[in-house]
């Protein structure tokens, strides 16, 4: 099969103008075409009232056409054999043979009866009991679960939330009643952060092994709509993920998995660097012990006591960049009008997003993050006495208001307290972050109220005393103040001069009414606990691998989906007393 990139088509065309356009661009009989699918499609809509769609497709030609296809377009970048794309599992050496990898979806494989699996026979006699434990159940947690339990190792889940239907009353529990749980929140429970998001499905992160198709490919298994396959920006929505998530984690179950909800990590056991077990507090606040030498630490990025407790056990933890900034809500009407014109509204193209950035004059970066098309902003805390928002879309996008974070990026050295040369200080970001999430609990008025002002007052200074025509969509509700103390001096002057460049490119970003909701400090995890190159295990602890957005590897749902497969490969290669030398470690931070 060929695979023909950037091939173009007028927006509105109709079916029959694809296999039309693949006869000319290659210069073929219309009978030598046997069948084609989309592969990706994206669009261009740099001129507004000509918007094309571009495809990528791959083809099945009549051989001799193929070969001869080839031939004459040897040299173009744009026609070239289909990639591989097929997710290939870790195998291990059959008697000395066959090393590397092997696509255990063919018959040698039923994924239905892992003990079937080769894998698990080849274990050293000692790693046959103690199966490998996975903390932490959002997007990374999950995919390292999936491809443990596929590859028949029966992995322990512990999460210390509850399953997501009952994580979800919770959730509504803070957007309606102002009752937070501190362990079932928009951070915690089955699902993770995630779960109550725009459910983005797309990555600038680097892919070669396609681990992303992998994860594209198990979330339509699980309910998501097949066009996630093929749409350059797929997304799913909150209710939708909802559902995949109980149907990820009934598989897992059946392929030997077990999962311990309402369980929250609170010690590891390390022995001369190697990890040997942990303890876990149950609902009934019960101490258990589980004997492990392997542990994948998808925590998340909220995560902060089981930060604190791996720092005082020695884990190596370092502080990085994070930001923090406000959600700004804009009419989505006004969005799609700048980013396509005459074609806004238009069914194939949906809801517009954007993505900006400045570079203001005081050396401050500030970007748009986690941009919602018709979505809503979400109270997101996870600790009393504090306010953070987010963002959070249904599959429909069909709310009134767009809303994204405008955040500004703050380094570890503008962290209170923070010594480059002191591993004592190197959860300063925490704190950091606790401050600002504090002084929004004041400003909105001490009710999980998030603190609100006008751009147009924002931008002169002055404190808002009524809303506009953008009613804000926070729940459970907003309290009109004057944001210019919510944030550090830095970051509101920085803010303040993008807002205006902004709108030099979303005509209307910087509209008296839009709204600004406050704060959020949750872009990214305020630590890294890094890992090495060739094992994805921690620096200085054997059977630790640190994983997805809370050890500072991925941003998002699929690059941390996409961290999770990796480092369930690696635990593999160590059960199996073997080097993953093959495993590059570049952070998956770019975040969707």
């Amino acid at each position: 099969m060929l695979r023909i990139t950037e091939l173009k088509l007028p927006l509105n065309h109709v079916d029959a103008a694809l296999p039309t356009a693949i006869i000319a661009r290659l210069g073929i009989k219309a009978s030598d075409l046997i069948r084609f699918q989309i592969f990706r499609r994206g669009y261009d809509s740099r001129k507004k009232a000509d918007i094309q769609l571009v495809y990528t497709l791959d083809l099945e030609l009549v051989p001799a056409v193929e070969s001869s296809v080839f031939k004459r377009f040897k040299r173009d970048p744009h026609i070239l054999p289909t990639p591989d794309t097929g997710y290939k599992f870790v195998l291990p050496p059959p008697g000395g043979e066959g090393r590397g990898e092997g696509d255990l979806s063919s018959n040698s494989f039923d994924a239905a009866s892992p003990r079937k699996h080769p894998l698990s026979n080849s274990l050293p006699q000692g790693e046959r009991t103690k199966r490998p434990v996975v903390i932490g159940f959002g997007p990374c947690g999950i995919f390292a679960a999936l491809i443990l339990a596929q590859m028949g190792l029966r992995p322990i889940i512990l999460e210390r939330g509850k399953i997501v239907r009952e994580r979800t009353k919770d959730t509504w529990g803070l957007w309606r009643r102002r009752e937070l749980n501190p362990e079932s929140n928009v951070q915690f429970g089955e699902g993770g952060a995630g779960t109550f998001s725009d459910g983005k499905l797309w990555s600038q992160v680097k892919d070669p092994k396609h681990y992303g198709r992998k994860v594209l490919d198990e979330f339509v298994k699980a309910g998501a709509p097949e066009e996630i396959l093929f749409v350059s920006k797929p997304h799913i929505g909150t209710f939708r993920l909802v559902k995949m998530v109980e149907h990820m984690r009934e598989t897992i179950t059946q392929l030997g998995g077990e999962f311990r909800f309402q369980s929250r990590v609170v010690d590891v056991q390390i022995e001369k660097g190697q990890i040997r077990g942990l303890t876990y507090v149950d609902a009934n606040d019960q101490r258990v012990d589980i004997d492990t030498n392997h542990i994948v630490l998808a925590i998340g990025h909220s995560a902060r006591d089981t930060f604190k407790m791996l720092h005082e056990r020695g884990v190596y933890i370092e502080a990085k960049p994070l930001s923090l900034g406000f959600r700004i809500e804009h009419p989505q009407s006004i969005v799609d009008r700048a980013r396509f014109g005459p074609n806004a509204g238009n069914p194939i193209l949906g809801a517009a997003d954007y993505k900006l950035v400045h570079h203001a004059s005081n050396q401050r970066s500030v970007y748009s993050f986690c941009m919602c098309p018709g979505g809503t902003v979400v109270a997101a805390t996870s600790e009393p006495g504090r306010v953070v928002t987010n963002g959070m879309s249904q599959y429909s996008r069909n709310e009134r208001n767009a809303n994204a974070g405008i955040v500004c990026g703050v380094n570890p050295e503008d962290f209170p307290g923070y010594n480059k040369n002191d591993p004592k200080t190197f959860l300063a970001g925490i704190d950091f972050q606790r401050q600002w999430e504090s002084r929004a609990y004041v400003l909105g008025g001490e009710s999980y109220s998030a603190p609100g002002q006008l751009v147009g007052d924002f931008l002169n200074g002055v404190a808002s005393k009524e809303f506009g025509d953008v009613m804000p969509s926070y729940k459970p509700g907003v309290h009109l103040t004057d944001l210019a103390t919510s944030l550090p001096d830095y970051a509101i002057h920085a803010i303040r001069e993008a807002i205006p460049e902004f709108d030099k490119q979303i005509k209307g970003f910087a509209m008296h009414d839009a709204m600004l909701t406050g704060v959020e400090t949750r872009t990214s995890s305020p630590i890294r606990i890094k890992r090495r190159d060739d094992d994805l295990q921690s620096m200085n602890v054997r059977g630790l691998f640190p994983a997805g957005e809370g050890a500072g590897y991925a941003g998002g749902i699929m690059s941390a989906g996409i961290d999770g497969i990796r480092v369930a490969e690696a635990v593999a290669q160590s059960m199996l007393g073997r080097a993953s030398s093959a495993l590059s470690d570049q952070p998956l931070s770019k975040a969707a």
